[in-house]
């Protein structure tokens, strides 16, 4: 398994080269026909089956081994974020308001490297290698829709996907090490908004209106702390307002002042008691002041839990491949959400991370996933696409 990676620095150019070609169009959502189009070339003339979605712009390849046996899962997403991009890079988005400001744009160039190496491979499994691109993964669940549309249906004579593998690029950690870890792994994610409704007003006279500003200010409080009161420590959640909109002007009293923001949890019952909570805590600060409360909560993804076993098979695929060294074990789960949550509910897999640190940043330093400045350490692809081959190799040896 040793030598993988030195087949995959063998691709490092051209590898490199489709990532920041995706980078310089980022498209979003679940229609992405630029990034489908140039997966579709960059595969071209592999032995691959290979599918395109119907409601989406997603594609599944088959390679199938050289024997009969199981078939895994090898994922990656596709789209970009609705951002400016302020990072200093040499190919920077060319599409205003558009960035790869999360690493999808590596993650997919990466899995075509990885289905270049495993080609060289193919006599040598026992079984099929599906690979899945995916749009959508930002909020848009393409990944259910991929199920949706037949993704765990066997291959033609084969078996249906017993097991699935994704990589995440994740600047916190240094560049080219893997670390995966069995059970949480990754948060829910639902977004809520709170419109504390009151009534509007000269602002010299706040007597004679009812101002829902400071309302919404003590809510904001009153959430932080009920989470850090009445929210199990060792079952965790998050819950942050990212969003406070109110007034027009600075002597107006508004009606409304509205809060969104977002929740994250490790289990389904801290996401039930956190979700109560808002309700509660909403209606009841707002009572106290004589002032009316709606909130409204949009279900997101659902937890991302690697199965227990198969992140133990990747951490020792991996420390084959990679040495010991740069295959560990995550020492903690993170409250990132992700839609591959979805897949892993219907068959056993782990989501890893691949870190990404660029050159000159200590750990915590570098811009993180989702910022306009987010960086990624192009070195760090080399051990993405060896990761996925060992991954696939070790799985149907």
């Amino acid at each position: 398994m040793r030598q993988l990676i030195g087949e995959a620095q063998g691709l490092r150019a051209e590898v490199v080269e489709l990532r920041r070609s995706i980078h310089r169009e980022p498209e979003l959502g679940l229609d992405l026909p630029r990034t489908q189009a140039r997966v579709l070339d960059a595969l071209r003339g592999l032995p691959l089956e290979i599918r395109q979605g119907r409601r989406t712009t997603s594609i599944t390849a088959d390679l199938r081994g050289g024997g009969a046996g199981r078939t895994i899962i090898l994922r990656a997403d596709m789209d970009a974020l609705p951002l400016q991009e302020d990072a200093d890079v040499p190919f920077k988005s060319v599409v205003n308001g558009r960035m790869h400001a999360c690493g999808h744009d590596a993650h997919t160039a990466m899995l075509v490297g990885a289905a270049r190496l495993l080609a060289q491979h193919q006599a040598e499994l026992r079984g099929t290698v599906r690979f899945m691109f995916q749009p959508g993964e930002e909020g848009y669940a393409g990944a259910q829709i991929m199920l949706e549309e037949g993704l765990l249906e066997p291959p033609s004579g084969g078996a249906a996907p017993s097991a699935a593998f994704a990589l995440h690029a994740t600047p916190r950690w240094a560049s080219g090490t893997v670390l995966t870890r069995p059970g949480p792994v990754l948060a829910s994610t639902d977004n809520f908004s709170i419109a504390i409704r009151g009534r509007g007003g000269h602002a010299s006279a706040p007597h004679m209106a009812a101002d829902p500003v400071p309302v919404a200010c003590e809510v904001v409080m009153a959430i932080q702390t009920m989470v850090t009161r009445s929210v199990n420590i060792f079952a965790p959640g998050v819950v942050t307002v990212g969003k406070i909109q109110a007034g027009s002007a600075a002597n107006i009293i508004p009606e409304v002042a509205t809060l969104d923001g977002t929740v994250r949890t490790l289990s389904p019952a801290t996401r039930s008691r956190v979700v109560e909570g808002l309700h509660r805590v909403a209606h009841g600060v707002a009572d106290a002041h004589g002032l009316d409360a709606e909130v409204r909560v949009e279900p997101g993804y659902p937890v991302t839990v690697n199965d227990a076993e198969f992140a133990r098979f990747v951490v020792e695929a991996g420390r084959e491949a990679l040495g010991p060294e740069n295959c560990l074990e995550q020492p903690s789960p993170q409250m990132a959400g992700e839609d591959f949550a979805y897949v892993l509910e219907q068959i056993p897999g782990a989501m890893a991370s691949l870190g990404t640190r660029p050159p000159g940043f200590d750990e915590g330093e570098a811009p993180n996933a989702h910022s306009n400045r987010y960086l990624l350490n192009e070195d760090a692809m080399v051990t993405g696409v060896a990761m996925y081959a060992a991954v696939a190799l070790t799985y149907l040896r």
